[in-house]
């Protein structure tokens, strides 16, 4: 399945001709659990935990930028890209995230972070998130209450 970008909100820095840079964010579930993983130190939001995903290069897909981000810092293959569940522009930066169901064969491993969890939405919740990561958790999950 192709992920298509959705719509840029009318207040974003792109609806003022800004460049956007796209980001993806994998929403991986087992369960009632999700997977979050803590950013390197020297990183932007270092320490702090993310849905795992990095951003999408000029000659790919939002679906083929999941794939080979996640093999890279998991080790994992993406089986299935559902939707997009929601897009945040993040503060302070030209990245556009964008939050998407995915569902991936093998164990994932913390090649490229500190930590990783698989937590409960309460538990994920009580974590030191990214700022737009929180914002998701906010906005999304929350008001799906029973769908995760």
């Amino acid at each position: 399945m192709v992920i298509t970008k959705k719509s840029i909100p009318s207040d974003h820095p792109a609806q003022a001709g800004g460049a956007t840079v796209d980001v993806v964010a994998a929403v991986i579930r087992r369960g009632p659990l999700v997977l979050v993983c803590q950013r390197p130190a020297h990183k932007r939001h270092g320490g702090l935990y993310e849905f795992p995903g990095g951003k999408c290069n000029d000659d790919e897909s939002m679906s083929q930028a999941i794939a080979r981000e996640l093999r890279e810092e998991l080790g994992v293959v993406v089986s299935h890209v559902g939707q997009v569940l929601h897009s945040i522009h993040d503060p302070g930066s030209a990245f556009v995230i964008h939050f998407t169901d995915v569902r991936i064969e093998g164990t994932p491993l913390a090649i490229e972070h500190s930590d990783l969890r698989w937590v409960t939405l309460h538990e994920a919740m009580a974590l030191e998130l990214a700022p737009s990561d929180l914002r998701f958790m906010e906005d999304h999950i929350t008001r799906a209450s029973g769908a995760y």
